[in-house]
């Protein structure tokens, strides 16, 4: 569980097209941030977008349709990144990786009390 204090939001910046060893690697990344025990992941998948090609993609298909973006965000601290950083780097063979300092306000399991 995250606690109130400084933390990473990492992004990662994918197309759900793309592979991995056993799966999509949107679902790889999933299940390694799962089994890392992250608090929480959310995959969006935007409207449209491009990437470094330069193509636009959408889902009119009008423009290269089936190769869509896809976002993947989470929110760490940074002692924890560190010990699966390397894994997740390796991992995302086409894609981006960023991370931006934040603050954790608060963070709950919003269980009844």
């Amino acid at each position: 569980m995250l606690h109130p204090g400084p933390a990473k939001k990492v992004t990662i910046h994918l197309n759900e097209d793309t592979s991995s060893r056993s799966d999509f690697l949107s679902r790889e990344i999933l299940a390694l941030l799962l089994r890392e025990g992250v608090a929480g992941a959310t995959l969006l998948r935007p409207e449209t977008g491009f990437g470094s090609h330069h193509r636009l993609h959408d889902d009119t298909g009008i423009h290269s349709p089936g190769h869509m973006p896809l976002r993947i965000e989470f929110i760490d601290e940074q002692r924890n990144l560190d010990r699966f950083l390397p894994a997740l780097i390796e991992l995302v063979t086409d894609g981006l990786i960023e991370a931006h300092e934040t603050v954790v306000l608060k963070a709950t399991t919003g269980t009844a009390q």
